[in-house]
């Protein structure tokens, strides 16, 4: 009996865990960024199911190490690295830090903007050919493996964000002009 008693104790304490550490779900993910992904897809023109798609699948659903400590969603390098703390230690990473989690958004529409206007990924593509841009993102270096942009798709399928590339746009708590700000000042 008392063999039965702690075994389900543990049991409940490790869903009760595994509850507490997985703090982002998908869907928590999809309503947290939404609203940017769109107004970001007005600005730019690159669809809120590839944004939100790729920084899915980078950061976990901003739960990855890198994301929780830098604020880096897409995984994006920096050549000086930057440091942040772990459990009282101190970790060197290769990852660009970001001051939020919105300037790694921004960041990103920047980077595949350049990318756009360098001929890597058409200029034609239209909002709403996010296989395309998938695609495209990844011929044009973004991802080195060959299963990145099969693993992107299914994410924007399975969630359905091909949906939100004809969302009208809603106000989202900074607007794109601010994000730009912030990449290329360093100021908020």
């Amino acid at each position: 009996m008392k063999k039965t008693l702690l075994i389900a104790t543990l049991v409940i304490c490790s869903f009760a865990a595994n509850a507490q550490t997985q703090k982002n779900t998908s869907q928590s993910y999809i309503e947290q960024f939404k609203d940017n992904a769109i107004s970001i897809m007005r600005e730019t023109g690159i669809p809120a199911s590839i944004i939100l798609g790729i920084a899915m699948h980078e950061s976990g659903n901003g739960n990855s190490s890198v994301a929780k400590n830098l604020n880096n969603q897409f995984g994006f390098k920096s050549n000086s690295g930057s440091v942040y703390y772990k459990n009282k230690k101190k970790v060197r990473s290769s990852y660009k830090k970001y001051d939020s989690i919105l300037e790694s958004f921004a960041d990103f529409a920047r980077v595949i903007t350049q990318r756009r206007d360098r001929g890597a990924i058409s200029s034609e593509l239209t909002e709403t050919q996010y296989e395309k841009w998938v695609k495209g993102i990844q011929r044009s270096g973004y991802a080195s493996s060959k299963k990145w942009s099969a693993q992107v798709l299914a994410i924007i399928r399975k969630y359905e964000l091909n949906t939100l590339d004809k969302e009208p746009a809603k106000p989202a708590p900074l607007q794109m002009a601010q994000y730009e700000t912030a990449i290329t000042t360093g100021k908020k």
